[in-house]
């Protein structure tokens, strides 16, 4: 459709550019023969107009050639001429409008012909007169027939239909062809994404053109991705598995030594075993949400509610939570998964500290700094390291699986964050987290 518009629209450009070409051509022709009826004219005593006929265009003498001038003059009613082609017929033209020295205008001539008219005003000195440079004012009017312009131009339309329609079919068709080549390598790409589907490959395999090169790239690497997805799963259950292994063999070597197991074994096996399901549950989690596109979460209501709820669970010990984040700050991930980590880290502030808890989230060129300290105690480095790595339990009189800072540290990994302690302002420990951040 839009070859055809745009055909459409050239043909008309030309069309009227080829007219106007032959119209300026008619009209120079007109112009000389206005020349050659000025310079023929010669004036004599009493100011009337007499014609040499050697300067006069021969087609001024046939009658109703197509070509006609007329001599009138401006004032009265003698001294006038009019050529042999008109025989006994006048030219009255319409509004003439101004050119140069010539008007021009249209007028009809005898025949029903379609007269192209040009004027012009001539002034010739009268000789037998007591008043000396009297003159008398003529207009001098050639007009030529129009139709063969018209034809020219048609003849041109005629001809600029049947090219343009050939062009118009043969862009179509040049079309039809480059879509049908041009969609061959997206057929391959469906055919490959076919055997990856069916199980016959693994990832998309052979050359594709630099304008499909880069899609199918992204889909190789969505495939890996979802392929490591699926090890990550499968680790986190193995790992789980070989865990739970030996708590489950120690509670069947104590069942079968003793009628009745200890309930201290129980509870400390237990314990272990719920440690280890809630770790690999939130790195399994963590692993298959990180990377979806579209991810985005507001930072500023996830710690609003996270200080709600932990102000209202460590009410009875009276603990301010100072929480403030930068307007506008957007998280590149998930909002469980950032509940997770500020949740663990808020909640371990919250356990040791003595009145006072401080937040800040800010965002430092395109990631997400997350601080969180307390007015605690505090730990040394080593102890950092037993807590923050290998997610050890320093004192069990505070409620908690000693796990916590280890699913920080993973999740954060998982989005290719940090996540380090040290030492706070406030006297206690300080947890930073560094996150992968968009604009609002």
């Amino acid at each position: 459709m839009w070859t055809a518009l745009g055909l459409l629209a050239g043909g008309f450009v030309l069309s009227a550019a080829f007219r106007s070409a032959v119209q300026d051509n008619f009209d120079a022709d007109l112009r000389t023969d206005m020349d050659g009826l000025i310079a023929a004219a010669e004036p004599d005593g009493n100011g009337g107009v007499v014609l040499e006929d050697r300067f006069l265009n021969r087609q001024f003498d046939r009658i109703y050639s197509g070509l006609y001038f007329q001599i009138r003059p401006l004032t009265g009613n003698g001294g006038g001429q009019i050529s042999r082609s008109l025989f006994d017929r006048a030219i009255v033209p319409g509004p003439l409008t101004p050119k140069g020295a010539l008007s021009w205008g249209y007028a009809d001539g005898p025949e029903g012909q379609h007269l192209r008219v040009a004027a012009r005003r001539v002034s010739f000195p009268v000789a037998n007169t007591p008043a000396p440079g009297d003159s008398r004012a003529y207009t001098f009017l050639v007009a030529g027939d129009m139709a063969q312009l018209d034809a020219e131009s048609a003849a041109f339309n005629g001809i600029l239909i049947w090219a343009f329609v050939l062009l118009g079919l043969g862009l179509v068709a040049a079309v039809f062809l480059q879509v049908r080549v041009g969609l061959v390598p997206l057929r391959r790409l469906r055919e490959a994404l076919h055997r990856i589907r069916d199980g016959k490959a693994q990832r998309l395999e052979g050359d594709f053109p630099v304008e499909i090169a880069p899609l199918a790239a992204e889909l190789n690497s969505l495939i890996e991705h979802s392929s490591e997805i699926v090890a990550r799963a499968r680790t986190h259950v193995s790992n789980l598995a070989h865990f739970l292994k030996t708590p489950l063999s120690v509670l069947a070597s104590e069942a079968g030594a003793a009628p009745q197991v200890p309930s201290d074994a129980v509870r400390r096996q237990v314990e272990v075993m719920r440690r280890q399901v809630d770790h690999y549950l939130a790195r399994a989690r963590a692993a298959g949400s990180v990377n979806v596109l579209g991810n985005r979460t507001p930072v500023a209501p996830v710690l609003d509610d996270l200080s709600r709820v932990l102000a209202r669970i460590h009410a009875a010990r009276d603990i301010t939570i100072d929480a403030d984040c930068q307007p506008g700050l957007i998280f590149r991930g998930e909002r469980q998964d950032l509940e997770e980590m500020a949740g663990n880290l808020m909640d371990n502030a919250c356990k040791w500290a003595r009145r006072h808890v401080r937040v800040r989230a800010r965002r430092e060129g395109a990631r997400l700094v997350l601080t969180v300290e307390d007015d605690g105690p505090g730990l040394s480095p080593e102890d950092r390291a037993r807590v923050g790595t290998r997610g050890e339990r320093l004192d069990e009189s505070v409620p908690g699986t000693g796990l916590g800072l280890a699913i920080v540290g993973d999740i954060a990994k998982l989005y290719a964050g940090s996540f380090t302690l040290g030492d706070s302002a406030l006297g206690g420990l300080k947890a930073s987290l560094s996150l992968p951040a968009i604009a609002a």
